[in-house]
């Protein structure tokens, strides 16, 4: 599956589109990964607590998005993007969105 942030493909022309697709992951912190974070917090620096939690939240709604566009027939995913959004305290969905596409060379 081609995955690209941009509206086309160079070497490719797309042959059909398949419309929107998505995956959505809802993520919520531990109480032990709120904890390692605020230790970490004391100190400065990466928060690797929290950044492995967003990039695993990250990852799942990719994954999610690319077996969507694979149900669908898509062979590529253009224009795509990310979202997240704090459903409440401590609870984050993370959204990866484009655009399926069938694509042929060119």
């Amino acid at each position: 599956m081609i995955v690209t942030t941009t509206n086309d493909l160079p070497g490719h022309c797309i042959v059909k589109v398949h419309g929107v697709v998505r995956g959505i992951t809802v993520r919520s912190r531990s109480v032990v990964g709120n904890l390692g974070g605020a230790i970490q917090s004391i100190f400065g620096g990466n928060l690797s607590v929290y950044t492995n939690l967003a990039e695993t939240a990250r990852k799942e709604a990719y994954d999610l998005m690319v077996a969507h566009a694979g149900e669908v027939g898509a062979n590529a995913i253009v224009a795509m993007r990310y979202d997240a959004n704090e459903i409440m305290d401590g609870i984050t969905e993370v959204l990866a969105y484009g655009t399926a596409v069938t694509v042929g060379a060119v």
